[in-house]
């Protein structure tokens, strides 16, 4: 083994006698070199991204949502949500009542999803930095108020001047009674007072943020509630689902950020491997130039071969020296690049060198360098490297034994 080794070795740094041999060897580096650069910053960019969008649905979104496993509705009167408001390790608990509602402002009308939330958990829905517009306040000494995603105020045109100016909402009353002569009868209307428009947040521009209690009144639905939704006082502690799963038992899902938009989470992440897939096909491409600079140096070096052989060498032993040095050139080419690719990244998040354009929702491209995907680049890179040497040593050593029979 350590012969081999030593020869390919002194093969890869020692000079050729054909200058070319030299360069094909050297754009057999840099093809594994920039296509593990690219592959760690491209990996690197999409997880800033992703990390990026997760982040902007997560201020939105609550830790843990409870709901349940059959129907819209269902009643949080009995001792489990009792303990469940109690447990030490949640921060915030909210009772959740949501329908879609038609919204009507000035002859202009929008339908929109009506959330009611209780008035004090609000800050672990919201913040400040959150809203375009307003205060963060859906509940005053004597008036309720309505925090308006940005979609419901950019169709209605909603000003916030004061309570003059009402939101008047419309829904289908569920216990309406079938006798009714006057369908407008059939109809629950409430005025709500806008106090705050939300910045714009995917998927959550349709939201029209209310107390509790007049969304309970609205949806004429006193007894009953849409969803419960936890955050705890660790994020993101599986633990803590576990724990409260195995509290309501079947009948109730408790789902996290992920379960709760399974779509977006999937769609930022096959995004990414979808990238990957088409850039490793590209470096692939690039890491065949091995084959070139194995098959010049076999030919470069073809009295060693014959010494060789008369000193009793196998055809496996100087396939090996020809395929340890495939891998070399690998290995020095992956690990430059991805050292290259890792500081680029760097750069790119303390200068932001990569900008976006005047409005976007960020200055400079985001980056996220998770270790695991560098060790999935370098494990790719060097699987293909290690088989495009197996086979370029080992056809090459085939070639040069038959050149070698047809000259004697």
């Amino acid at each position: 083994m350590r012969l081999p080794v030593f020869l390919a070795k002194r093969y890869l740094f020692s000079k050729k006698s054909v200058n070319a041999i030299n360069i094909i060897s050297g754009i057999s580096v840099v093809g594994v070199l920039v296509s593990t650069a690219a592959l760690v910053i491209v990996l690197s960019f999409y997880n800033g991204l992703e990390k990026f969008i997760l982040s902007q649905y997560s201020i939105f979104s609550p830790e843990l949502r409870i709901e349940p496993s059959k129907g819209k509705v269902f009643s949080s009167q009995g001792e489990k949500f009792k303990q469940l408001r109690e447990n030490p390790n949640i921060s915030s608990y909210s009772e959740v009542l949501e329908d879609k509602v038609l919204a009507e402002y000035n002859h202009q009308q929008f339908i929109g999803k009506i959330k009611g939330i209780e008035p004090e958990s609000i800050k672990s829905h919201a913040t400040q930095d959150m809203l375009f517009a307003g205060n963060l306040s859906i509940q005053g000494d004597s008036i309720n108020f309505g925090i308006l995603g940005a979609q419901v105020q950019a169709n209605l045109q909603v000003p916030l001047r004061g309570a003059d100016d009402q939101v008047l909402l419309h829904i289908p009353d569920k216990n309406a009674s079938p006798n009714n002569i006057n369908p407008l009868e059939d109809i629950r209307s409430r005025p709500i007072t806008p106090n705050a428009i939300l910045r714009f947040q995917p998927g959550f521009d349709d939201l029209i943020i209310v107390p509790i209690d007049f969304a309970k009144d609205l949806l004429n639905e006193h007894q009953h509630i849409s969803a419960i939704e936890l955050f705890g006082k660790n994020d993101n502690d599986p633990k803590l689902k576990s724990e409260i799963q195995h509290l309501l038992g079947d009948d109730f899902l408790v789902k996290n950020r992920e379960q709760q938009n399974p779509t977006l989470y999937k769609t930022v992440r096959s995004e990414k491997w979808i990238v990957f897939f088409i850039v490793t096909i590209i470096g692939i491409i690039a890491i065949f130039n091995i084959i070139g600079s194995l098959t010049m140096l076999v030919i470069d070096k073809k009295q060693d071969v014959v010494v060789l052989k008369s000193l009793g060498a196998n055809d496996g032993l100087i396939q090996n020296v020809f395929f340890y040095q495939g891998i070399m050139i690998a290995l020095i080419g992956s690990l430059v690049g991805a050292a290259i690719g890792l500081v680029f990244c760097w750069l790119q998040e303390r200068y932001g060198l990569v900008t976006t354009n005047e409005g976007s929702l960020f200055d400079a491209y985001p980056v996220d360098v998770r270790y695991s995907d560098i060790f999935l680049i370098l494990l790719t890179v060097m699987l293909v490297s290690t088989l495009v040497s197996y086979l370029a040593s080992r056809l090459n050593i085939k070639g040069f034994n038959k050149r070698t029979m047809l000259e004697s």
